[in-house]
């Protein structure tokens, strides 16, 4: 009986002690993280679907700027509904357990949002797995090798991404950023824009390399060599996704999604493969 419906009473500071104290307690937990996403989109959730359960053990702090999480997977190309993606991707699906129609080379999942949706839910439901979205990378955190005076990265400088975005910096005050130590950091930030291809950007300050630059539509080219090119830049950071392209100069491959995907599972691979020995590397140093 609708007329009858009543919810149970609730004062409202215990709403807010509810949100703030497991905020904050997830804060503390993972200002110690093992790994860092930096970038919850399609290929940054890829990757950590692939990570956490391979490692339950290990803490991963995936860190969004943006209130949704995504990125540009939650939509196929010019803002159509259907997602393309290029064989053997398929096989990633299969393991989301998300339907698709088959047309031989590639298939077609009929909207964008059911690969983000599903893919999301499945991350977040890793007890391992702590999305901060709506808190923006502003900076890495590096340590110097002593013996090789090598540059390694240890972790990374966070804000609210709604202050980095409205340009508080440069029109408030000096916004002290807040941290998170880790032994590994994978940047998925995604093609050049407000927050994209971040830490390739950083990586001039470096002195690594100049950044190549996205070059023009090729789809046979972009998506094969994303996933080549997926890798470790210097020790403790890996990039993997449309990031790739800002830094070694490779092709955009427009709306197929399939190396988004697998670039995130390549890069978990090949960060499970050296996690131990970057676990040593940071222990030696504070």
């Amino acid at each position: 009986n609708w007329d009858d419906f009543k919810f149970a009473p609730i004062r409202e500071s215990t709403v807010s002690r509810a949100m703030s104290k497991r905020y904050f307690e997830d804060l503390d937990k993972f200002a110690e993280s093992d790994i860092v996403i930096i970038g919850a989109g399609s290929s940054g959730l890829s990757a950590a679907f692939v990570l956490a359960k391979a490692r339950p053990d290990l803490k991963i702090a995936l860190v969004e700027a943006f209130v949704a999480p995504g990125g540009g997977a939650w939509l196929g190309g010019q803002l159509f509904s259907a997602m393309v993606m290029r064989k053997p991707a398929h096989k990633f699906l299969n393991d989301l357990g998300i339907e698709y129609d088959d047309e031989g080379d590639y298939v077609v999942v009929k909207h964008a949002a059911l690969f983000s949706s599903t893919l999301l839910s499945k991350v977040l439901t890793f007890p391992n797995v702590k999305l901060f979205n709506a808190v923006a990378v502003e900076d890495l955190i590096t340590r110097k090798d002593h013996t090789t005076g090598q540059l390694r990265v240890s972790g990374v400088v966070t804000n609210w991404g709604a202050l980095s975005l409205s340009g508080a910096h440069d029109t408030q005050s000096c916004m002290d950023p807040n941290t998170i130590n880790a032994n590994v950091v994978l940047s998925s930030c995604g093609h050049d824009g407000p927050h994209g291809a971040f830490s390739a950007k950083r990586l001039e300050s470096f002195g690594i390399k100049k950044l190549g630059g996205m070059q023009g539509l090729d789809m046979n080219a972009a998506e094969d060599q994303i996933v080549k090119s997926t890798r470790e830049i210097v020790p403790g950071l890996f990039f993997c996704g449309m990031e790739l392209a800002e830094l070694d100069g490779c092709n955009r491959m427009g709306p197929t999604f399939a190396a988004m995907a697998i670039s995130g599972v390549k890069a978990a691979e090949e960060i499970l493969k050296v996690y131990d020995d970057r676990k040593k590397m940071n222990s030696k140093s504070a």
